[in-house]
């Protein structure tokens, strides 16, 4: 009895051990973390104001993007390599650390609000621990597993491989919780050999679908609930003609002002498909969702850019990614001479 006390005890507190290491980054950025407040913006927005967004919230959409990065980078590494090559503690510390920049930024426009912070670090918290728990498998068993199987990669190896690579297209445009992981259920179960990796993936990669099908129920219950987030906004974009926006797909014209064209357009990825073309065509954005700020990241070979808010190497590319805010009516400039380097996408609002 008192052995299993003891084992009781020592379960707890390596229990709250993890907790606190879990919940250290979020001290840190919050607290560390502050940047200097500007003076309030006193300009008057020209689209509606159920149209409006706090201009922050360009900055504080960034962390999920790192995440949709990250399962990127993971699919990239597990191409060619194994699950054990991924750098999972590097991706954490890149969500945390891109935070504080970004929260100290966010200070001069306003500052992150509550409910903004709850959201942001929780999904840390959750992709800590996810990441920590994959590395503690495939630093270990996952690890023990490649070298029984050799150099010849396994079915299931390949197959896990191009899965994550769908999912991390998915992830671009659709909310993670919507992924068909019953659909990864099935292919474990139908697929593959009778190797020891194979069956090793399967065990493995079957309990983690698993895992995240029943998460994914409880996220789109608790979304449907308190409702999902808009996917279209409105901009006003002056230099070209109704005609011509009009003939964007997904573009709607809603007024035609001294200062351009208000149109309603989606958000996401196709927004920044959409901004490229408008550039393209000689268009100039005078304002996005009322702000006249806005982030987007870009790549490069180089590990700085100027003005980056903040850089760092992406994994199994071997290039940078940067984090640049500039004035939105300097976007469509910038997006017609980004020089050495390569838009990856605009964060609205």
């Amino acid at each position: 009895m008192r052995f299993l006390l003891r084992w009781i005890w020592r379960g707890f507190l390596a229990l709250v051990l993890l907790v606190v290491l879990l919940l250290l980054p979020v001290g840190y950025v919050e607290f560390a973390c502050v940047g200097d407040e500007s003076e309030t913006d006193t300009r008057i927005a020209l689209v509606d104001e159920d149209w409006r967004r706090a201009e922050s919230r360009t900055l504080t959409t960034y962390p999920e993007w790192h995440i949709v990065h990250a399962y990127d980078d993971y699919a990239r590494v597990i191409s060619t390599g194994d699950p054990h090559e991924f750098g999972y503690v590097r991706a954490i510390a890149g969500f945390w650390t891109s935070l504080c920049a970004l929260k100290e930024r966010a200070a001069e426009m306003g500052g992150m609000t509550n409910n903004q912070k709850l959201t942001i670090y929780t999904i840390g918290v959750s992709f800590s621990a996810e990441l920590l728990g994959k590395a503690a498998y495939e630093e270990t068993a996952g690890r023990i597993a490649t070298l029984i199987r050799g150099e010849e990669r396994a079915v299931l190896d390949d197959r896990s491989a191009e899965r994550a690579a769908e999912y991390g297209r998915f992830l671009q445009q659709v909310p993670w919780y919507k992924w068909p992981f019953s659909d990864d259920i099935k292919i474990l179960e139908n697929e593959g050999g009778d190797g020891f990796r194979d069956r090793e993936r399967r065990f493995a990669l079957k309990n983690e679908a698993i895992a995240k099908l029943y998460y994914a129920g409880l996220i789109a219950q608790a979304v449907e609930d308190i409702g999902p987030d808009e996917l279209r906004m409105r901009s006003v974009v002056s230099g070209l003609s109704e005609e011509v926006l009009g003939g964007f797909e997904g573009v709607q014209i809603v007024a035609s002002r001294p200062e351009g064209i208000e149109i309603e357009i989606d958000r996401y990825r196709r927004f920044t498909r959409l901004a490229e073309r408008i550039a393209a065509e000689g268009g100039d954005f005078v304002e996005i969702a009322g702000n006249d700020d806005i982030l987007f990241t870009a790549l490069s070979d180089a590990p700085l850019s100027e003005g980056a808010l903040y850089s760092f190497e992406r994994q199994g590319y071997g290039d940078f990614r940067h984090l640049i805010v500039l004035p939105v009516s300097g976007l469509s400039e910038k997006l017609r001479d980004l020089g050495q380097l390569r838009l990856e996408h605009i964060h609205d609002y």
